[in-house]
């Protein structure tokens, strides 16, 4: 055993995650990637996705299925890959796994050098503890060390490498070393006998770095537009459903309901079309029984406006129309996420996509913002850089229309629209509701710090425009309905008449009793006139 070769370290971690309440069984990967690699070839597979969708666990279980330095029965007995495939259990623990994680870096580590050799003379130091019959001279190539001890062994090695990418985010590596490192990788492992397969993992594809034949021997996987591996990282509905049995069961007082998962953690998709959740946050909001944002960044807002800031002006128009909860068509090329200027919008968004900033559905071809902890990002965002000129400036309204709208003040609700339109935005067309949709979104953009705002939700007889869910019990809640060329009063009737007041019955309901008022809200805009109307009412009855 040893600290590259044969450790013990990938099998205890995937170990202990599997006897977590909230573990969530993906054992069937091994036997697609069986299939690819001992059956058709695939000895090469790279894997991408964002960070924290379970990439480190899936290494982590196919490094303790494969590796023969633990014994794995115990932890896999029970899990899919022997339940419904016995057939499989003949490659369990057969091959000796060299696991690099190369996010680990050399204490106090200042260059490529040390960074490197931390990895080469670990690797030779293991080999020689492992195979002392073949006279490992460490003074010799790794590759070349390898070569030996297959020829004269026959033996041959599964790698499995996770966060490949992370040296090209270290300070103290140059584009030189950059360079040095997929040379190192190429001479390692491509077409050499020594080679079961190898698994990969990252965030960024290899073409992101490599411009020519160095890593062209992996097949990479990416979660915008490869069906296979989709439904491995990231929870499926189906999934999120059994672990919110199991939190009901074994949490004292839950104060998370299922909605609230989807609400704060669902939006993302396979290519075949299968919802996804972010499996980290799910896991998180469950065993902390609380909700909140457990997106890591650098900042506040700032990682999502690195990818807009090179093209701000045709980007914030389609922002208004994200924030409002709208799609926006893109053409995502195969890692426009590759180029090292993000300048067109295909370019921005495809690299936002390989983030999980956003979300990419092949079925409409659109991206949009996934789910509340992500929107939360883009609120921020909107709220706190102004180089994003009206749409920021619009954002910072938002406070003065909840309170006009919460005292029923029409007349400051309708010179706030006024002024909105007065910017001459072109998504301020008014071509048809949804522009006015995204404009009443931005004027109550800081009303999710105190509501749940939900777009076009299912309510009594029909579909609202928006529903504002109180946070605090005995806050008045809101119901919008907008009409272009229309009346406020006709929005009103349709509020009333679809008793779309209903719908606080159920989702209120699910965790306290509403106590508040619920306030009618009608917008409407006339063409001609170019005028905006508001009327706010108080309805009674559910």
């Amino acid at each position: 055993m040893g600290m590259f070769l044969n450790s013990i370290v990938p099998a205890e971690r995937y170990k202990d995650i599997a006897r977590t309440r909230f573990f969530v069984d993906k054992s069937l990967m091994i036997a697609d990637l069986i299939s690819a690699v001992m059956v058709d070839g695939q000895k090469y597979i790279c894997i991408t996705r964002p960070r924290r969708f379970g990439k480190s666990v899936m290494a982590n279980m196919v490094a303790a299925y494969f590796g023969n330095a633990a014994e794995s029965m115990s932890v896999f007995s029970r899990q899919k890959i022997l339940v419904l495939n016995r057939d499989k259990n003949k490659y369990m623990n057969q091959y000796p796994v060299i696991y690099f994680d190369f996010s680990e870096i050399p204490e106090a580590c200042s260059s490529y050098k040390e960074y490197l050799a931390r990895i080469l003379n670990g690797l030779k130091e293991d080999l020689r503890s492992a195979y002392p019959e073949t006279a490992v001279d460490t003074q010799k190539a790794v590759w070349d060390i390898l070569t030996e001890i297959f020829q004269f062994t026959r033996q041959k090695f599964v790698f499995v490498i996770d966060e490949w990418d992370a040296v090209f985010h270290m300070p103290f590596i140059s584009s030189k070393d950059q360079r040095e490192f997929l040379l190192f990788l190429k001479a390692l492992l491509k077409d050499k006998g020594y080679v079961e397969f190898v698994y990969m993992t990252g965030i960024l594809p290899i073409a992101k770095y490599s411009s020519g034949s160095e890593m062209n021997m992996f097949v990479e996987y990416d979660m915008a537009t490869a069906e296979n591996y989709g439904e491995y990282f990231g929870f499926l509905e189906s999934e999120v459903d059994q672990l919110f049995e199991i939190y009901l069961s074994t949490t004292k007082q839950p104060k998370i309901s299922r909605d609230d998962l989807e609400f704060w953690y669902d939006g993302y998709h396979t290519v075949s079309g299968k919802r996804l959740y972010n499996p980290r946050s799910v896991v998180c909001a469950l065993t902390n029984n609380q909700l909140k944002s457990y997106w890591t960044s650098s900042g506040p807002y700032d990682e999502c406006y690195y990818y807009i800031r090179n093209n701000v002006e045709d980007i914030r128009d389609d922002l208004a129309f994200m924030v409002s909860g709208e799609g926006v068509a893109v053409r995502i090329q195969e890692y426009a996420a590759t180029a090292s200027e993000l300048i067109t919008k295909n370019q921005i968004y495809s690299a936002m996509v390989v983030y999980g900033l956003l979300t990419y559905e092949d079925e409409t071809g659109k991206v949009s913002i996934p789910n509340k902890e992500l929107m939360d990002r883009f609120n921020e965002l909107l709220l706190s850089n102004d180089s994003l000129g009206y749409i920021h400036n619009l954002a910072r309204e938002s406070e003065k229309m909840l309170a006009a709208t919460l005292a029923g003040d029409t007349k400051t609700m309708a010179e706030i629209l006024e002024f909105a339109h007065d910017t001459e935005a072109p998504v301020l067309a008014y071509n048809h509701e949804t522009e006015l949709a995204a404009l009443v979104n931005l004027v109550y953009l800081s009303a999710r710090d105190q509501y749940r705002v939900e777009r076009e939700d299912k309510a009594g007889k029909g579909y609202v425009d928006f529903i504002f869910y109180p946070e605090r019990k005995g806050a008045d809640a809101l119901i919008l309905e907008l009409k272009v060329d229309s009346t406020p009063e006709e929005a009103l009737r349709q509020i009333r008449e679809k008793g779309y007041a209903r719908r606080f019955q159920g989702k209120l309901g699910e965790k306290q009793k509403y106590t508040g008022r619920i306030l009618a809200v009608g917008i409407s805009y006339d063409k001609k006139t170019k005028e905006h109307s508001c009327e706010v009412e108080s309805i009674q009855e559910m």
